[in-house]
C-alpha cells in the first residue's frame, strides 16, 4: 500500500507540473522526506495526509482508492448479511419492500 499511496501522490504532483522540491515546501516537509513518501520508503502521519490532500486539491480516496473497499461492495455486504439471516418467506417480503421502494425512487428524490 505504500508504494501505490506513494506513486498515486507523484501523479498528482506532476499533473499539477510541481518538482519535489515545490511540492515539499508547500506541504511543510523535506525534499527527502517527500521523495521517501513517493517510494513507498515511508507512510505519513493523518495530519500530514490531510495536508498532502489539500494542497493536491483532491479527494482523499484518489490516493488510496485500491485499497479502500467501496462504499457499494461494504453496502452489498451489509445486505447480504442481512438477507441470509431470513426465512424464505421474510427474503420474499423483503424483496417485494425494496422493489416497491426501488420503483419509486424518481418520486421519493424529487
Amino acid at each position: 500500500m505504500n508504494t501505490l499511496l506513494g506513486q498515486r501522490i507523484r501523479e498528482q504532483r506532476k499533473e499539477k507540473g510541481w518538482t519535489i522540491e515545490q511540492f515539499a515546501e508547500r506541504v511543510n516537509l523535506s525534499a527527502n522526506y517527500v521523495g521517501d513518501l513517493e517510494r513507498g520508503v515511508k507512510i505519513p502521519k493523518l495530519e500530514t495526509f490531510i495536508r498532502i490532500v489539500e494542497v493536491l486539491d483532491v479527494s482523499a480516496d484518489v490516493l488510496i482508492r485500491d485499497s479502500v473497499a467501496s462504499a457499494s461492495h461494504v453496502a452489498d455486504d451489509e445486505l447480504s448479511r442481512k438477507l441470509s439471516r431470513l426465512t424464505p418467506g421474510q427474503k420474499k417480503a423483503a424483496i417485494d419492500i425494496l422493489n416497491a421502494y426501488t420503483d419509486n425512487i424518481p418520486y421519493i428524490t424529487k
